[in-house]
């Protein structure tokens, strides 16, 4: 080697140098310029958001209005759908019910025709509550004698012509007909009288 240090540089190309100022940046300043100019601008808060919304609840737009009255139609109208269906399906459990019974009101009428059901025998006393059960679940029967023949709610199982009526009418009833609120359980059979 010639007579230089080790630490001089030999030629311009060999020369050092050192970055001063703003000129150059480095990763580590890039972030920290972004982070300044983020400070800067306006940041959202909690408090912002929330006031915010609030300020849309205070002034409701026309779009949110609508939405809203449309969201509580359409939910009124699930409540009346959902009242409607489970008074519905309480009439057909009831019913279902009650309709295993209807041989043993049968039964009780056969008894009461012959006489059995008279004073306060205790077959009468249990007739009665039995009856009574029937009529709390809603158990109405239909189904007399002189009544209008109604072909919704009577089966005919017999005509027989009369002169002394002049539209169809029930001359005799061989099973009660019965209905729970607006649904028919069963027909009532009659004998009907028509006019010649």
């Amino acid at each position: 080697m010639s007579g230089q240090h080790e630490n001089e540089p030999e030629g311009p190309d060999d020369e050092l140098i050192e970055a001063e100022g703003p000129d150059i940046e480095t990763p580590e300043a890039e972030t920290d310029a972004a982070a300044s100019a983020a400070a800067d601008d306006e940041v959202l808060t909690v408090d912002d958001i929330l006031n915010a919304a609030n300020a849309e609840v205070q002034d409701p737009s026309d779009e949110h209005l609508a939405d809203l009255k449309r969201i509580t139609a359409e939910y009124a109208n699930y409540r009346k759908r959902t009242e409607a269906n489970r008074e519905l399906e309480r009439e057909r459990a009831v019913g279902a019910t009650v309709a295993v019974l209807l041989p043993v009101l049968d039964d009780l009428d056969r008894a009461e025709k012959h006489g059995d059901l008279e004073g306060d025998a205790p077959f009468a006393t249990i007739a009665a509550k039995l009856r009574g059960a029937a009529e709390k679940l809603g158990l109405t029967s239909f189904g007399e004698v002189g009544e209008p023949f109604d072909p919704q709610r009577h089966e005919a199982i017999f005509q027989q012509p009369a002169d002394d009526v002049e539209i169809d009418t029930v001359a005799d009833v061989v099973e009660t007909g019965y209905a729970l609120g607006g649904t028919l359980l069963r027909a009532a059979k009659v004998v009907v009288k028509t006019p010649q």
